[in-house]
């Protein structure tokens, strides 16, 4: 029997741990993705759009990412878009396309990505507590059985450590990537 406290905390975790997931993806690791600019914001038709919403975003190789606008007239301010979101990349117009290669990381960029998916992994593990916190109040404040409140807190707290392992053994993944040359 599962009670409506633990599914709740059990789907707000979860929503946390992909939270942090998708945050993980933005970090690049030296493999161009397209998640690392598909968030850009471009100035098109005179409104802000994501470029994702205005262009194909695709990974040619390894170090290499290929923007194709679908409408033409948008690759300038595409280009100005992602210069000036301040990625560190260096895109280059070539006709209908724009190509950004990615940069060699140096050891010490590479460290400043590690220690931000570190303090990404913090935020979600944090949130997933504040989670576990909200529903154990809310058992407390259910005034179930002292066997049912034993047997919820334990299933809550298993939930929390299952959601954090999952956070840490991505976030030891992320750091091996970032940290390989």
């Amino acid at each position: 029997m599962s009670s409506p406290l633990l599914t709740d905390a059990q789907a707000k975790m979860k929503k946390a741990v992909d939270y942090t997931l998708h945050e993980f993806s933005a970090i690049h690791t030296g493999k161009a993705t397209p998640s690392m600019i598909e968030g850009v914001m471009v100035d098109a038709y005179g409104t802000q759009m994501r470029l994702r919403d205005c262009a194909a975003i695709t990974t040619p190789d390894a170090r290499m990412i290929q923007v194709q606008p679908w409408d033409a007239s948008l690759t300038k301010a595409i280009e100005k878009a992602i210069q000036t979101a301040n990625l560190g990349f260096n895109p280059m117009v070539d006709g209908k396309i724009v190509r950004i290669p990615l940069p060699d990381m140096s050891r010490e960029r590479r460290l400043e990505f590690v220690k931000t998916a570190h303090r990404l992994a913090e935020e979600g593990r944090v949130h997933i507590r504040n989670v576990r916190r909200d529903a154990l109040e809310g058992a407390k404040k259910a005034k179930l059985p002292e066997d049912e409140a034993k047997r919820v807190e334990k299933d809550i707290q298993a939930a929390t450590d299952k959601s954090i392992k999952e956070i840490n053994d991505h976030l030891a993944s992320k750091e091996k990537d970032l940290l390989a040359v």
